[in-house]
């Protein structure tokens, strides 16, 4: 926790604000949000503070009245604007004059010039967010001639049919996949003429299980085919993974689990890739109306969600902290606003300090070790339907504590995206480790599917792009993998048209291509388990949504998964005894809980609505880096709805004076036989504390000048140390 070096741009956080010591978090980087007239004076007192300092701004949005107003090259854009079917503009928040923006060349173009700046200004990297299209728009005038342009026919309304619906959204994801190509390459190749200096490029975006359920189409894995984009943002936070879905018939918000699948999908993005993936926390969220409670319980939801996919180790860990630490919000008791309680604000860089030190060699899961992937492609979102824009504006809207009640039945069913959360949750809730699996990728990269045993598929909601996604599927199968399909063949986007019912040998469905390459003649011979090569396919003739209907449904298709995973545990079933008998046989205990541990690191969340709701009881010396205090506990009791971090003491312990935990960034540490010393820098005015190993109770332990308040615990040898950050840090001296 000393010494490291913020090049390794571990941990970061976006602002539009100027540098303000109330929220200087002491991240490896901070990204400066927006491109206007002050953006050149923040970026360089950000970096007058020791940041590495990007820029952020939005690229389907912002503050470019200049370019819709004809200031910029003498022609009005507003056809530019993202339109709803009955040609009003989409815009984004409550301002008229920042639409939604079709990324047109000229679009694309102008945002270029606009960034330039910010690389005149020396910024390190650049980040584009949140490249979004809305399913309801497509009606702008922009819109049609790109539309034009690009399928060589006249512009069908997407409100027409399916297939107009389809093609529209695939265009969408198409236009925002060339407009961050456009602007990534020039400014990468203007950096390097004018400065000689690399500029890497990162996108912020939403999770593709997020963009679907709220109909939003974005590019997703197609910037994956874009060699100019460095990585990624996971923009997963509260707001997105409290989002109600339905499991066993329920309609609820399942923060963990929502966020739990949306960190996996995520992760996909860069999984045999060099490219960088941060995971977004946010210890807010956009809603305003919430108390500190509600913030804190989801923040930690989702916090100990991403913490259980070890592959990813960097984090944004905040996004707005004005907001975190200068805000003000509900009192719990309803009287008035209040600012973040002081507890909680240590906490919360306590968490944020104890993030770099997250990429561990030494990473074990508990429970169940077998992953089965549920596979997603990118064309979900194309097969959210128009359905107008008072039905898309109400699905979102909220009361300030709870949704409102939605009446549409056709509407809710929408938003829930039971197709997807009818396959994962069944599997979620009893414990087994699912991972959503980007479909896509599996022709991009060849061994993509080597670390899954057992995958889900379904076409009643998404669509392969390609057929020779059909030709690797098979071959893991054959291999000894266990493809699990569901669907009735009753989805109407089977008629779109697509690769499988053009050309020479046309298919009702994707399904039937899938099974001929399977070498399975028909669907009858897939009911129960038909043997492929090593491996094996079982068919579950039903639409997915219904897997989420009720228990009874939840229970059919958990036991199918459990008889693939059978099959592939029995070699004399697959004829192929010698070589399946070496894999390690699969096992799925139910269990209510997820737990991990990441070097020190212990994490651990407990789900409801699961197998009991027996709580999970860990033993040993731990530190609660949840809990005010940093306190030692011996036993640690992890209820249904509840998740810990902690770091295990006992974990390679006795290497001599060493940070266990502190809401500060620590630098200058110096050990001798005789004192430790240190320094503290972080936000002010905070009461700030650090937990360290020390042998013995000390003799005094000082800011310098004056004595500063500690506990010692003999039983753990370690030191809890109470102090406030000064204007350059606070130096800290513990004499032995």
């Amino acid at each position: 926790m000393s010494g490291r070096p913020r090049a390794e741009e571990r941990t970061g956080f976006q602002e539009g604000s100027s540098f303000g010591p109330a929220y200087d978090l002491q991240a490896d980087f901070v990204m400066v949000y927006g491109i206007n007239d002050s953006m050149p004076r923040r970026i360089a007192e950000w970096a007058a503070k020791g940041y590495r300092v990007h820029l952020m701004t939005g690229v389907s949005w912002g503050g470019y009245q200049d370019y819709l107003n004809g200031k910029v090259d003498g022609r009005s854009h507003w056809d530019e604007a993202q339109k709803y079917h009955d040609g009003e503009t989409i815009i984004h928040g409550t301002s008229a004059d920042i639409p939604y923006m079709v990324p047109t060349v000229s679009y694309s173009d102008f945002l270029v010039e606009r960034i330039r700046p910010a690389v005149d200004a020396g910024v390190e990297a650049i980040h584009l967010e949140e490249p979004e299209f809305w399913v309801e728009g497509g009606y702008s005038e922009a819109f049609k001639r790109e539309w034009q342009n690009y399928y060589n026919e006249p512009w069908i309304p997407p409100h027409a049919s399916e297939d107009a619906q389809y093609r529209a959204s695939k265009l969408k994801a198409y236009l925002y996949t060339r407009c961050l190509d456009r602007i990534c390459t020039a400014l990468k190749e203007y950096s390097l003429v004018r400065y000689q200096r690399p500029l890497h490029f990162f996108v912020p975006t939403h999770s593709l299980i997020n963009y679907t359920q709220w109909r939003i189409v974005s590019p997703e894995s197609r910037l994956l085919d874009l060699p100019s984009i460095n990585g990624y943002i996971a923009q997963i936070w509260t707001g997105t993974s409290r989002t109600a879905n339905v499991y066993e018939g329920t309609r609820a918000e399942r923060t963990f689990e929502t966020a739990f699948l949306e960190y996996g999908i995520m992760q996909e993005l860069v999984r045999g890739t060099d490219r960088k993936m941060w995971f977004l926390h946010d210890p807010i969220e956009d809603d305003p109306k919430r108390t500190w409670a509600d913030y804190r319980t989801n923040y930690i939801k989702t916090l100990t969600a991403s913490l259980l996919h070890p592959d990813v180790a960097r984090f944004e860990v905040s996004p707005w902290p004005r907001r975190v630490f200068e805000g003000q919000y509900p009192a719990e008791h309803g009287n008035g606003k209040e600012g973040i309680p002081s507890d909680y604000a240590s906490t919360l860089l306590t968490v944020m300090h104890s993030l770099v030190n997250m990429e561990q060699e030494d990473v074990q899961v508990y429970g169940n070790p077998a992953v089965t992937g549920v596979l997603l492609a990118d064309s979900a979102m194309f097969q959210r339907k128009v359905i107008g824009r008072e039905t898309a504006g109400f699905m979102m809207k909220y009361d300030g504590t709870n949704e409102v009640e939605l009446t549409d039945e056709a509407a809710v069913e929408l938003l829930n995206l039971s197709d997807f959360y009818g396959l994962t949750l069944p599997l979620v809730k009893h414990g087994l480790p699912v991972r959503p699996v980007q479909l896509d990728n599996v022709r991009r990269f060849p061994g993509y599917l080597d670390g899954y045993r057992v995958l889900v598929l379904s076409y009643e909601f998404m669509k392969p792009e390609y057929p020779d996604l059909h030709n690797a599927l098979a071959q893991w199968v054959r291999e000894g993998g266990a493809l699990i399909y569901i669907g009735d063949d009753s989805d109407p986007y089977h008629q779109v048209r697509e690769w499988w019912n053009q050309g020479k040998r046309k298919y009702a469905t994707p399904r039937a291509h899938l099974f001929e390459s399977l070498g399975l003649d028909s669907a009858a011979a897939c009911e129960g388990i038909s043997r492929v090569g090593k491996g094996a396919v079982t068919f579950l003739r039903t639409h997915p949504k219904l897997l989420a209907q009720s228990r009874n449904a939840a229970d059919i298709y958990r036991a199918k998964v459990r008889e693939a995973m059978a099959a592939l545990n029995d070699p004399s079933e697959t004829g192929e005894a010698a070589a399946t008998g070496k894999r390690e046989r699969l096992h799925w205990e139910p269990l209510n809980y997820y737990r991990i541990r990441r070097g020190p690191y212990v994490v651990a969340s407990v789900m409801t609505e699961s197998v009991n709701d027996t709580p999970l009881i860990l033993q040993g010396r731990y530190v609660d880096l949840l809990e005010k205090g940093l306190p030692v506990r011996e036993q640690i009791i992890v209820s249904p709805g509840q998740q810990v971090l902690l770091y295990d003491l006992e974990y390679n312990e006795r290497q001599g004076g060493k940070i266990v935990a502190a809401s500060s960034r620590v630098e200058d540490y110096i050990e001798s036989d005789r004192m430790i010393t240190f320094t503290a820098k972080g936000p002010r005015p905070l009461q700030a504390i650090v937990r360290i190993r020390c042998e013995s109770r000390p003799e005094a332990v000082t800011n310098g000048t004056d004595p500063l308040r500690y506990e010692y615990d003999a039983a753990s040898q370690t030191l809890v140390i109470f102090y406030e950050h000064g204007e350059e840090g606070t130096n800290i001296t513990i004499i032995k």
